[in-house]
């Protein structure tokens, strides 16, 4: 059985859409990542920190999905990182409405004994020093180790992220970061840059737009799948991580050809995630509404073309 190490964020979300607002919530990274990769037949532990004010039934709920939590670290008197923010009509833009690190400001991560040896390690969006930190705690090198970072750490920490670029497999970008990162417009020409800098697979985010997989001179391009509702866009970008990261460590296969397949798993539960508030879409999902959505990403994705 595969075993996929998640670190991130957890969080109190308080978000408001053109749809509606909800005070706090569950969020953060690494619940979506973790709930996301809860689909696939693996072992999976969460490296984080909360404050005291973290209510119980939330960790009992990652623990219900067969979620490892005892790495999860609760600071007696803290206060958990908190977010609020705010849509805009088009749902793809937002503007931060309040951000408090409390307990995430000192967070510094310690990686349990039994997942040292991680087939996927998966570093949400921290700050790159605390994902170099889990890097030099695996006692072997992972079979695959996936970056997602933000155009925050580009602006405040560049040689701290350059370094750990530098260590990861895959990062997980959106188009305006991979821009930033490499100060090209062409998305063919910034993927060229990242996989200069040390990545051998660069995935660059496009919201409802789809994501695009570079290797070499491979492209692969996974339209989002239409959907008829959106609440809210929060995690994502964390829930398609989360998909794409399970279905590596359970297939175990880094091949490109298996990568489209992981890219594909990751669209799909993200498209789940958009359509109800925070986690709950994330938290319910059955088998057979994964796989009937899977059939509609291959329908969509699939034609017959008679070439002359």
């Amino acid at each position: 059985m595969g075993k996929l190490l998640a670190v991130g964020s957890m969080a109190f979300d308080a978000i408001e859409t053109p749809f509606g607002k909800t005070d706090k919530i569950l969020g953060g990274a690494a619940p979506y990542i973790g709930l996301a990769a809860s689909q696939f037949d693996i072992e999976i532990a969460i490296v984080s920190v909360v404050g005291e004010d973290f209510p119980k039934n939330y960790l009992s709920l990652l623990e219900s999905k067969n979620i490892d939590t005892s790495a999860i670290e609760i600071v007696k008197g803290g206060k958990t990182f908190f977010w609020s923010g705010k849509y805009h009509n088009d749902l793809n833009s937002r503007d931060t409405i309040e951000t408090q690190l409390n307990v995430l400001g000192d967070f510094n991560p310690v990686v349990p004994e039994d997942y040292k040896d991680a087939d996927v390690v998966m570093l949400g969006n921290l700050h790159p020093g605390t994902q170099l930190s889990v890097i030099d705690q695996m006692a072997k090198k992972p079979q695959l180790i996936i970056l997602d970072t933000m155009n925050f750490w580009m602006d405040n920490t560049w040689d701290e992220l350059i370094q750990v670029i530098s260590k990861v497999d895959v990062i997980t970008i959106n188009d305006e970061e991979a821009r930033q990162l490499t100060k090209e417009y062409s998305l063919v020409k910034a993927a060229k840059k990242i996989n200069e800098m040390g990545p051998k697979f660069v995935v660059i985010k496009k919201g409802e737009h789809g994501a695009l997989l570079f290797h070499g001179d491979n492209v692969f391009f996974a339209p989002a799948l239409p959907l008829e509702e959106v609440f809210d866009p929060t995690g994502a970008g964390d829930t398609f991580a989360g998909g794409f990261a399970g279905y590596i460590a359970t297939t175990k296969d880094i091949s490109f050809e298996n990568m489209k397949n992981a890219v594909i798993y990751g669209s799909n539960l993200a498209s789940f995630c958009v359509e109800k508030f925070g986690t709950e879409r994330v938290e319910n999902l059955s088998k057979s509404e994964i796989h009937q959505r899977l059939l509609q990403f291959k329908e969509l994705t699939q034609f017959e073309i008679e070439l002359t």
